[in-house]
């Protein structure tokens, strides 16, 4: 089969697609047909050799696909070949035509639903389903969603208007913040304004829940515009970790429902149309590198895939 493959640490161009013996499905595993895999940040950091853990080389990044499961292992119910779903890999394996899942970890799409919407949801979706129960905006509460142009912060915003509240959207550049505003966000701002913080302040008195998608300076300037006994839910450190913790506001855990469970009712609330995830782009597999330069520049607004057996750049 085709994979790209990771065999030493830097940039983009050190994620080469060659050819790779088929992965075989254990006991308890199956073997997924890639339709379509996902790519996060993280990927983009472990690549580089920054990121929360680091790869073994050589390495398949890639955790989110779709597709169809066409053989099992040893102990899988052999009804599940020809099924069309969305399953995680625990890390690794994404990024080529072939993957191998666990059984239990997979979720059967919903009818009507694409690949490319499923992949989207499957750890964004999720994520935006867990902090936004765990911080539980209310109607008429003023909420601020960071990084609001990207795969998380655009479900988020959709999910806090979903629930009546009032949706502040933040992004640097113009495109991500025309995309918040079109989500449902009341009011954007750009972050790297000096000036941001002060049109929030006037516009709001101060917030009630922020989503903190970036960390850093930033992230610790949302924590101030909180109002007292305010709920900070921090969900990305892009530009390094807060490191201003405020007692007078309350920091969200996360919920403790399954994760797979979260994927699912992402999906289902897609199936029903109340989540849209919006997908930036769409590369072939042999173009990971220039998707995973595309993410680190933050030209991509939405979610970006890879099609490992057809299609193009979009």
């Amino acid at each position: 089969m085709r994979a790209v493959v990771l065999r030493r640490y830097g940039g983009p161009e050190t994620l080469v697609a060659e050819e790779v013996p088929d992965p075989v499905p254990g006991a308890g595993q199956v073997l997924v047909e890639v339709e379509v895999a996902g790519i996060t940040f993280v990927e983009t950091q472990i690549r580089a050799d920054r990121g929360p853990r680091r790869a073994s080389l050589p390495a398949i990044l890639g955790n989110g696909v779709a597709g169809t499961v066409s053989a099992v292992g040893d102990g899988v119910d052999p009804a599940l070949e020809g099924t069309r779903v969305v399953s995680a890999l625990g890390g690794h394996g994404g990024y080529a035509e072939l993957a191998v899942a666990g059984a239990g970890d997979l979720i059967p799409i919903p009818e009507g639903l694409s690949a490319e919407v499923a992949v989207a949801l499957l750890a964004d979706g999720r994520t935006a389903v867990g902090l936004s129960a765990a911080a539980a905006p209310r109607a008429g509460e003023w909420v601020l969603v960071e990084a609001a142009g990207g795969g998380v912060g655009s479900l988020l915003v959709q999910l806090a208007r979903d629930a009546g509240a009032r949706v502040i959207g933040a992004a640097s550049r113009v495109a991500k913040r025309d995309l918040a505003a079109g989500l449902g966000a009341e009011l954007t701002v750009d972050y790297t304004d000096p000036g941001w913080t002060d049109v929030v302040r006037a516009a709001t008195g101060g917030l009630d829940v922020v989503f903190d998608g970036v960390g850093g300076e930033i992230g610790a300037a949302a924590q101030g515009l909180l109002k007292d006994g305010g709920r900070l839910s921090v969900y990305g450190m892009a530009g390094g970790p807060m490191t201003t913790p405020d007692a007078r506001v309350t920091a969200v855990g996360w919920p403790s429902t399954d994760l797979r469970e979260l994927s699912r009712q992402a999906l289902e609330l897609a199936a029903r149309g109340r989540l849209r995830p919006v997908i930036g782009a769409t590369y072939p597999l042999e173009s990971a590198g220039e998707a995973h330069a595309a993410i680190e520049a933050r030209t991509v607004t939405g979610k970006t895939l890879l099609r490992p057996r057809t299609g193009s750049a979009t």
